[in-house]
C-alpha cells in the first residue's frame, strides 16, 4: 500500500491518508486527549504520559492519519489508527488495531475509510486475521461500523470498563480473517 492516500469522505471532503511520524504525535495526543476524557472507547482513565503515549501509539506499530487534503496537517487531524500484532511469536499474524475519529468528523465516512484501509494494509503486511479484545458494548457506533466491515462478535467480557459515572458496561471481543 502506498501512502499517503487521498480519498473522499460521503459527503465529497477530501482526506489524505499518512504514515505517521513525529510531526504527528502532538496532534495525535491531542486528540487522544479529547477521546480518553470522553471515555467511551479507550480504556485510559487519563492521558498517558509522553513516553507511555508513544508506546501505546507507535512503539512496534503503525500509525495511520487522516487530514484535510487540501490542508494537510495545518488543518487538524481528523482521525488515526495504529496497526500491530495482538501477540508475539507464533501468533504476530493476528492483528490489532485501535482507531479515533475527532467528534467533528464522526458520521462523515471517516471511521469507514480508516476501518476499510487498516483491513487491506494488514492483508498485504500478511496478517492473517484481525481481532479488537475491548470494544465497548455501549459504543453502538463502533459494533456497528465493525459488524458492517464483517466483523463478527466473538465474546462478552461482564462488566469490563469502568465508566466515567463509576458504573460498569460490558466489553466485547470482535473478530475478522483475512483469508480470502
Amino acid at each position: 500500500m502506498q501512502f499517503p492516500i487521498d480519498a473522499k469522505l460521503k459527503d465529497g471532503t477530501r482526506v489524505r491518508l499518512v504514515l505517521a511520524d513525529r510531526n504527528d504525535i502532538e496532534p495525535l495526543r491531542r486528540l487522544y486527549k479529547v477521546i480518553v476524557e470522553e471515555g467511551t472507547s479507550y480504556p485510559h482513565d487519563r492521558l498517558p504520559d509522553q513516553d507511555d503515549f508513544l508506546e501505546y501509539w507507535f512503539k512496534g506499530k503503525t500509525t495511520v492519519a487522516a487530514y484535510l487534503t487540501d490542508h494537510a496537517r495545518d488543518a487538524g487531524l481528523l482521525g488515526a489508527f495504529y496497526l500491530k500484532p495482538n501477540w508475539p511469536g507464533r501468533a504476530r499474524q493476528v492483528a490489532n488495531a485501535g482507531f479515533i475519529v475527532a467528534p467533528g468528523w464522526r458520521n462523515k465516512g471517516l471511521g469507514w475509510l480508516l476501518g476499510a484501509v487498516m483491513l487491506q494494509y494488514a492483508q498485504e503486511l500478511g496478517y492473517r486475521s484481525v481481532i479488537f479484545n475491548l470494544v465497548f458494548s455501549e459504543n453502538q457506533a463502533a459494533r456497528h461500523l465493525w459488524k458492517k466491515l464483517g466483523f463478527s462478535e466473538l465474546a462478552v467480557i461482564p462488566g469490563a470498563v469502568r465508566k466515567n459515572d463509576g458504573t460498569y458496561q460490558d466489553a466485547v471481543i470482535m473478530f475478522r480473517s483475512l483469508i480470502p
